[in-house]
């Protein structure tokens, strides 16, 4: 459940109510607008109308994310100042917001095994030490690693969607309202079911008990991963100004990465099995996979490796001199 504090709380709560009576969820959007809500009220604002300069200020608060990103936050806010507007004429309605061209999209930050380490290992720091925070965020971040699966999916798991005898997890709400099973490794299901028993002796344990929770015992909230996740980065030394600049979202871009390299230097059929990463990582198509797939320096190698042996074997004519490449 959402809550909104600030001065247009109510108006707010309305708009989103308007736009579920045409048969939309409404979800990700109002997500979206609480985020709007919170800077509001952060900053104490107590205006009648919504002015330019809050929006420009609002922008400036979540200038490090990626640009899709940032056009998702302002295009919904966009909206609710034109529903707003219609009752407050003076308030300010932001530009229509311009597509983002491919060539301006985001570049992930890809995570080093070590780093992923180093962060799991710093989560020891996190006060208080001897509470079960700093078990969440490192089972929490694990899990992001070695499936790959959106932060959303992970904070909205429940403990009945844990199926530690199958080894897997059931996605019930993924995105654009998919569910799907993620097979898990022994490793992760294990480290999953340790966590739950840690996890049992804070707060009760019924089936549709939050798989993630903070320290009041309730369902873990993006606001608190990403505050306890820039906390980490400090921790281990990566500044938040590095560019990229270093996201939560990355470990499901690092999870492709790592997953399509495991299959090259495993001498497999990557193309062949580009549709079976699509499904896990619950994509529509192949497309919205390849975005993930980022061009680091070791992928580049092998593929340039086994680029050379398919030309070694059915491309190279007969007495040509074949050269190195490393």
């Amino acid at each position: 459940m959402l809550n909104f504090n600030s001065c247009l709380a109510t108006q707010i709560q309305h708009f989103i109510e308007l736009r579920r009576l045409s048969g939309t969820n409404y979800h990700a959007q109002a997500v979206l607008l609480s985020y709007f809500d919170h800077f509001l009220t952060d900053h104490s604002w107590r205006g009648t109308n919504i002015t330019c300069e809050i929006i420009d200020d609002y922008q400036c608060s979540f200038i490090a994310l990626a640009p899709r990103s940032r056009t998702n936050r302002l295009s919904v806010v966009k909206q609710f100042c034109e529903y707003y507007a219609a009752s407050n004429p003076q308030s300010y309605v932001p530009e229509p917001i311009k597509n983002i061209s491919s060539r301006t999209a985001y570049k992930p930050y890809i995570y080093t095994l070590g780093e992923v380490q180093e962060l799991m290992s710093a989560t020891a720091r996190l006060n208080p030490t001897d509470s079960l925070r700093p078990h969440t965020i490192r089972t929490l971040l694990g899990l992001l690693y070695t499936t790959g699966i959106r932060i959303g999916e992970a904070l909205a798991l429940n403990l009945q969607n844990f199926y530690q005898d199958e080894a897997r997890l059931f996605i019930a709400d993924g995105k654009f309202h998919k569910a799907r099973w993620i097979p898990l490794a022994t490793s992760t299901c294990t480290a999953i079911a340790a966590y739950i028993q840690k996890r049992c002796k804070y707060t009760l344990c019924s089936p549709e008990s939050p798989l993630f929770i903070n320290l009041r015992n309730h369902r873990l909230r993006h606001r608190t991963i990403n505050h306890d996740f820039h906390l980490l980065l400090k921790y281990i030394g990566i500044a938040r100004t590095k560019k990229p600049f270093p996201r939560i979202h990355d470990l499901r871009h690092t999870f492709a990465v790592s997953r399509t390299l495991s299959w090259y230097r495993d001498g497999l059929n990557v193309n062949a099995l580009l549709p079976s990463l699509a499904t896990y990582m619950g994509h529509v198509c192949i497309a919205s996979t390849q975005i993930y797939l980022q061009p680091t320096e070791e992928l580049l190698k092998q593929v340039n490796q086994r680029f050379y042996h398919h030309y070694l074997e059915q491309v190279k004519p007969a007495g040509e001199v074949s050269w190195d490449i490393h």
